[in-house]
């Protein structure tokens, strides 16, 4: 028999996060053609939702279908999206999770994740989320193992996906994890998308937000350090032009920013070097003197580190064009 998949479809639940386990797990099939995964969509009452699109679906299930299922997944839905709605985890959904049978694979896609943090069903779990919103995801749920810098993690019986199209490498890595390579070569194939894709989601993070210049605490340095990347930023220097010791700057920058001084930094650096790759012609050593770093090897140990790639793989991959 077919390993049960059950999508459950919440209110304002977006099409494509939505329609990705029907479309990877439906098309893995054996070598005689027979379908690996049956694949249905619930929701909480049987009834139609509305997605976050202009229509609405109409199922076949109502949370029933839980209790039968091999494997349950959570998209993302209007409702799961933090800045959408305050309290997306109801007692209806609360309910229709004790359903699910002990030690059914349960699987989010994007912000999905959050839905399953709030059950406590990842404490003390690795899990990931949408890049835009690990910061929330965090404070909201430290006892979470979150890795931001992934674009799945693979706990076992629990698995979480970073934003929109990486729940497509997750679907794609169980079905390579069930049935093998081939299998899911297959279906990447038919879907004609990646059989894997290297990096991680942290590569399609957006700079930060410009710093301003007028602000209390370490503001007015932070706003000055973006004007300064590439010159020596010693934290003595730093602290000095805030009118602070050293210890008091580096406690109000941590404070501020929920980083270290020279954490925060390197990070601009990065960001700046991003830019310079994506939008000039700048051999990569200028790219390194002008962002901070110095020399190529710098950036490429930096960008090796934090995105997993190298700068001239990073100017292919998001070069602006002309």
């Amino acid at each position: 028999m077919a390993h049960l998949v059950a999508v459950l479809a919440l209110k304002g639940a977006i099409a494509f996060e939505l329609g990705i386990p029907a479309r990877i797990f439906g098309n893995a099939k054996d070598d005689a053609g027979r379908p690996l995964y049956q694949v249905a969509t619930c929701t909480l009452d049987g009834g139609p939702v509305a997605t976050s699109a202009d229509f609405r679906i109409a199922v076949d299930h109502g949370p029933e279908l839980l209790e039968r299922a091999d494997t349950v997944v959570l998209p993302a839905s209007h409702d799961s999206d933090p800045d959408l709605a305050d309290a997306p985890f109801t007692p209806e959904l609360a309910a229709a999770l004790r359903r699910i049978r002990p030690g059914t694979r349960l699987m989010s896609i994007c912000t999905g994740s959050f839905l399953l943090a709030a059950a406590g069903l990842l404490d003390g779990r690795p899990a990931t989320t949408h890049w835009r919103y690990t910061e929330l995801f965090a404070r909201t749920f430290p006892k979470v193992l979150l890795d931001p810098d992934v674009l799945y993690t693979d706990d076992g019986d629990i698995l979480t996906s970073g934003g929109v199209a990486a729940g497509v490498d997750l679907c794609l890595h169980v079905v390579r994890r069930d049935h093998g390579s081939a299998v899911a070569n297959a279906v990447a194939r038919n879907c004609l998308v990646p059989p894997w894709r290297d990096g991680g989601q942290k590569q399609y993070v957006e700079a930060p937000s410009p710093v301003p210049s007028g602000g209390t605490g370490t503001a007015a340095v932070r706003a000055w350090v973006l004007e300064h990347l590439e010159e020596p930023l010693p934290l003595r220097r730093l602290a000095d032009r805030a009118g602070m010791s050293v210890r008091t700057f580096t406690r109000r920058f941590r404070e501020e920013t929920g980083a270290s001084p020279g954490q925060w930094i390197t990070t601009q650096r990065t960001e700046r070097a991003r830019q310079l790759l994506e939008r000039t012609d700048l051999t990569i050593d200028q790219v390194a003197r002008r962002s901070g770093f110095g020399t190529g090897t710098s950036l490429r140990l930096q960008l090796r580190g934090r995105l997993d790639v190298a700068p001239s793989a990073y100017r292919r991959t998001f070069r602006t064009p002309a």
